[in-house]
């Protein structure tokens, strides 16, 4: 006879259910930030407050250099190349580079000769009073854009903080991680807002919760700069990276292979000019290849004159002829509230436009390019794009100080350090989900060394970390 088997009988125990691929992510994107914000923010922080010094730099210098850059004289100005003729009178012993003439009423003169004794990209600019051609003392000239002493400085202590190449990590260091960081806190944010919402009813994303205290006032704080300026926090992260060593590299490299480079204009007089244009229409002899017949700094308000009425116009530099078989290069610069920088080169002896570059015709992803290199460095509009960028660092300053604040009124909490928030949530994930992950951080190590393979290291450490520490005693 067989026993009844009894209804009570107990079942084996389920297995705990998985949490949300949703929430898992969600502690994952916690902890990395955390540790981001624990171990990266430091660099931020100093990236953050020479940018602030350094976005101000430009009308700084229009203070500072008020006596070389402006004059009080009046009277009609000379021609350029008695200008020019001046400069060289004041520095006999150096050889002509550039002209940048003045542009208007109360400007100066910069005349730009290469000059030995100083360092790379750097050239000694004497600064010719246009009308009376007096020489208002001599400085150091730093790049295409001309960056004067203080400027210069402040540039390279937001570059490398003066320690030359291995400096370059720490910036590096810093705008390749700005970005993950940046959208790491948005997300999280995000994530906070809506559960607080279905909670409560209430929260905003741009205000914030109200009535909070303590640690929630600090996170709520952090969190609402954080989303104020997480736009133009991924646009610095973005043209920074530019500039690097090794990421900067390949952005490069990418940019060669999808012809997104900048155009230039040649200025080689082996081949037949162009027709100049407007009042110089009709005027042109083919190029022999023997170069200008006119001394080339006579020849200098000839080419501003072609160029002029070619659209070449405004704030220009003049490079004039290294030799006879090279032109008159005229090529606008970089000031504020003009977008195009178009140039031309050109043969004034001949009256000859001999190539033209025109800002119009460039590929849009150079013109993209050439426009964040001018919002980055606070030159395309002005004094309003130096305050914007001054506002973002010292926001992004405030938010980095408020996370650390966070931390501490955790620790202060539990009387002990702050805690990280809990791993284990890459091993919680799917597996192809996982692998996904990491594959992803190995590529973005491939085009962005200083973050992908540190984040590749962590989340591979981290991982095995929780593994063997949740493996149960024998």
């Amino acid at each position: 006879m067989s026993t009844p088997v009894s209804s009570t009988t107990p079942h084996a125990p389920a297995p705990p259910a998985s949490a949300p691929i949703g929430a898992t992510l969600n502690r994952l994107v916690r902890r990395l930030h955390f540790y981001a914000g624990v171990l990266i923010a430091p660099f931020l922080l100093v990236a953050a407050v020479t940018g602030a010094l350094y976005a101000v730099a430009p009308s700084a210098e229009q203070v500072i250099y008020r006596a070389q850059l402006h004059t009080d004289s009046s009277g009609p100005a000379k021609s350029v190349a008695e200008q020019v003729r001046a400069a060289q009178a004041a520095r006999p012993d150096l050889t002509l580079n550039a002209v940048w003439p003045a542009t208007d009423p109360g400007d100066t003169t910069r005349v730009l000769f290469d000059d030995p004794s100083l360092g790379e990209s750097t050239r000694l600019a004497v600064f010719i009073d246009p009308s009376t051609l007096r020489s208002l003392g001599e400085l150091p000239s730093y790049g295409s854009a001309g960056a004067l002493p203080v400027r210069t400085w402040l540039d390279r202590l937001h570059r490398d903080l003066h320690l030359g190449e291995p400096g370059r990590l720490y910036s590096e260091l810093a705008a390749s991680w700005l970005w993950l960081v940046a959208l790491g806190g948005v997300a999280l944010w995000v994530m906070q807002i809506r559960k607080r919402r279905r909670a409560t009813g209430s929260g905003s994303l741009l205000r914030g919760v109200g009535g909070t205290r303590g640690r929630a006032r600090t996170v709520n704080r952090h969190g609402v700069i954080g989303v104020w300026i997480a736009v133009v926090l991924l646009f610095i992260s973005a043209t920074g990276l530019t500039w690097s060593t090794y990421a900067g590299e390949h952005v490069g490299d990418l940019r060669s292979a999808l012809s997104w480079t900048t155009p230039t204009v040649d200025a080689s007089l082996t081949g037949a000019p162009a027709t100049a244009g407007g009042d110089h229409a009709g005027h042109t002899m083919p190029a022999t290849g023997s170069g200008p017949t006119v001394d080339a700094v006579a020849g200098i308000d000839g080419a501003l004159g072609i160029a002029r009425a070619n659209g070449v116009d405004g704030a220009v530099e003049v490079i004039p002829p290294s030799d006879d078989a090279t032109a008159f290069t005229v090529a606008q610069r970089r000031v504020p509230w003009r977008a195009s920088t178009s140039s031309i080169a050109v043969d004034p002896s001949r009256d000859a436009v001999v190539d033209l570059n025109r800002f119009a015709d460039w590929p849009l992803a150079a013109k993209l390019s050439a426009w964040g290199v001018e919002l980055h460095m606070g030159l395309m509009f002005g004094l309003l794009n130096q305050l914007l960028l001054l506002a973002v660092m010292v926001a992004l300053s405030i938010a980095i100080v408020l996370g650390y604040r966070s931390w501490w009124q955790r620790r202060a909490r539990t009387a002990r350090v702050g805690s990280a928030p809990a791993r284990g949530a890459l091993r919680d994930l799917p597996v192809p989900l996982s692998a996904a992950i990491l594959v992803g951080a190995a590529a973005v190590g491939w085009f962005i060394p200083l973050l992908g393979w540190p984040l590749l290291v962590f989340l591979v450490v981290d991982t095995v970390a929780g593994s063997v520490r949740s493996r149960p005693a024998s």
